[in-house]
């Protein structure tokens, strides 16, 4: 059996958000979430000690923290290291040749 643990979560935690405060009710507590602390959604306690409200803009903020933390603690990535340049076009490269006035008009 499968435990609907957002419906638990709303009967035992106030309807809340846990990071802005925000107060939902009415159909506005659709936007409220439920957001795994250990970040692990298959571990739902009864009593509700792993989880926490968030609205969907705290949730998803709380996301990609956590994201970008793993992303710049992994040491594979290129953080803090030097960074070759993303974008390989350059739109003003023939700039000057472009702007170059032709002998005779001078």
């Amino acid at each position: 059996m499968k435990i609907d643990y957002r419906n638990q979560a709303l009967k035992i935690l106030p309807w809340v958000c846990g990071k802005c405060g925000r107060d939902f009710s009415g159909k506005k507590l659709a936007e409220l979430t439920v957001h795994h602390k250990d970040h692990n959604y298959n571990n739902n306690p009864p009593d509700g000690s792993n989880w926490e409200l968030l609205c969907t803009y705290c949730h998803d903020n709380e996301h990609s923290r956590e994201l970008e933390s793993q992303w710049q603690s992994d040491p594979d990535s290129k953080a803090g290291k030097e960074k070759e340049p993303v974008a390989t076009h350059n739109p003003f490269a023939n700039l000057k040749k472009l702007l170059k006035v032709p002998e005779q008009e001078k």
